[in-house]
C-alpha cells in the first residue's frame, strides 16, 4: 500500500465497517493490551485561567527503554472519545516506537474528568485547550511540537492551529474526518445508518448523567429524563448550558467553513474520506482555499477508520507519523 494512498483489503472497503472497528472489536482488544504495557504518567493540567484538563503521557519508546525526545505529538480524541479510546492508544503506542513522545489530552468532560470543572463541555472552548497545551510545554524544552486530532479533536486541532500555531509553538498540524459543518453533519447523522445517532445519544446522556452526579446543582435532571434523540438533546441543553440560544448558531460557531482557516501559518493537513458516513466528505469543499491547509481525500477509511487488516490495524498512525517526520528540524 502507498504510504499516502489508503486502499483496504476488498473484505475491509464498507465504510460502516471501517467506522465500528475504529474503536471496537480487535483494534479495543489490543488497545487494552498496550494500555497493560505503558508507563503513562496521568496528569490534571491546570491552566492560568484555572481549568483543569486530564491527560496521559508517555515517552518514546527506543528498543526496550525510554528517553528523552526533542519531538512531541499531542493527540486529541473525538466526541466522547478520550485518552483512553482504542484509536487513541494504538496510535500513541506507533508513535512511541517511532521516537516521538505522545500527550493524549482529554477535553473537559471526557475521560472521567466531569468532577474537574463545574461548567459542562461545549465545542467552542478551544481556548481552555491550547492553554492546556501551553501549560504542559512551558517547562519541557521539546524542539518539535505537532498537534493531531480525529474527529471533533481534528476540528479543534485545525482550529488552534489557525488561532495559536506559531504562539504555541506547533510545528504542523494533522485532522482526521473533521466536522467542517457541523449542523450539516447533524443533519447527515440524523437521516443515515441510525446505529450512528444511537450511539452519540447513549454516550452523551450518560456524560450528562455524570456531569449531574457531581455538579447536582446545574439541576437538569427533570430535562434529561425527557430526552430521546440528539435533536432533543441539542434543543433543550443548548440554550441553557451554553452562550448560545439555540442549536445552529451553536454548530455553526465552531465550523470550519469559508476563511475560518484563513489565519493558519503553519502547515496543516486535513484527512477526509469520501464514504465518511457521519462527515459529509463535500463539506470540505467549503473550507477556502489557504496556503498552509492541505486537503487529502481518500476514497476509502469510513470515519477515521482507515483500517487495513482484521487485526483492526490503521492507515493513520503510519501516516501521522510521516507527514510529522517531514517537518522535523
Amino acid at each position: 500500500m502507498s504510504a499516502t494512498r489508503f486502499t483496504p483489503p476488498a473484505y475491509l472497503k464498507n465504510a460502516h465497517i471501517q467506522s465500528i472497528m475504529n474503536s471496537v472489536g480487535p483494534r479495543k482488544i489490543r488497545a487494552k493490551k498496550i494500555t497493560k504495557t505503558l508507563n503513562s504518567d496521568k496528569l490534571v493540567i491546570t491552566t492560568e485561567a484555572g481549568v483543569r484538563l486530564t491527560a496521559e503521557f508517555d515517552k518514546a519508546i527506543i528498543g526496550t527503554s525510554q528517553t528523552m525526545n526533542a519531538e512531541l505529538i499531542i493527540l486529541l480524541h473525538g466526541w466522547e472519545g478520550s485518552s483512553q479510546s482504542a484509536y487513541q492508544v494504538t496510535t500513541a503506542y506507533y508513535l512511541l516506537n517511532q521516537g516521538f513522545d505522545v500527550l493524549r489530552l482529554n477535553m473537559r468532560d471526557h475521560g472521567d474528568s466531569h468532577h474537574l470543572n463545574p461548567e459542562a463541555f461545549n465545542s467552542t472552548l478551544i481556548e481552555e485547550v491550547g492553554d492546556a497545551i501551553q501549560a504542559f510545554c512551558a517547562n519541557r524544552p521539546y524542539e518539535n511540537v505537532f498537534l493531531a486530532g480525529f474527529s471533533l479533536g481534528g476540528n479543534f486541532t485545525l482550529r488552534i492551529a489557525a488561532d495559536r500555531g506559531p504562539a504555541l509553538n506547533i510545528k504542523a498540524a494533522i485532522a482526521i474526518c473533521p466536522p467542517v459543518d457541523p449542523n450539516n453533519a447533524m443533519t447527515a447523522m440524523n437521516e443515515g445508518l441510525f446505529i450512528y445517532e444511537k450511539y452519540f445519544f447513549k454516550r452523551w446522556t450518560r456524560s450528562i448523567s455524570k456531569k449531574l452526579s457531581y455538579f447536582p446543582e446545574l439541576n437538569f435532571a427533570e430535562d434529561l429524563a425527557k430526552v430521546k434523540t440528539l435533536d432533543d438533546i441539542n434543543q433543550t441543553f443548548i440554550p441553557k448550558f451554553t452562550p448560545f440560544p439555540d442549536a445552529k448558531s451553536y454548530f455553526s460557531a465552531y465550523g470550519l467553513t469559508g476563511n475560518r482557516l484563513g489565519a493558519l501559518a503553519i502547515p496543516a493537513y486535513l484527512i477526509a474520506s469520501e464514504d465518511d458516513p457521519i462527515l459529509p466528505v463535500a463539506d470540505v469543499d467549503k473550507i477556502d482555499s489557504c496556503e498552509h491547509l492541505i486537503i487529502d481525500k481518500q476514497k476509502y477509511g469510513g470515519h477515521c477508520g482507515f483500517i487495513t487488516d482484521a487485526a483492526g490495524n490503521s492507515w493513520v498512525p503510519q501516516r501521522i507519523a510521516d507527514l510529522f517526520n517531514k517537518h522535523l528540524g
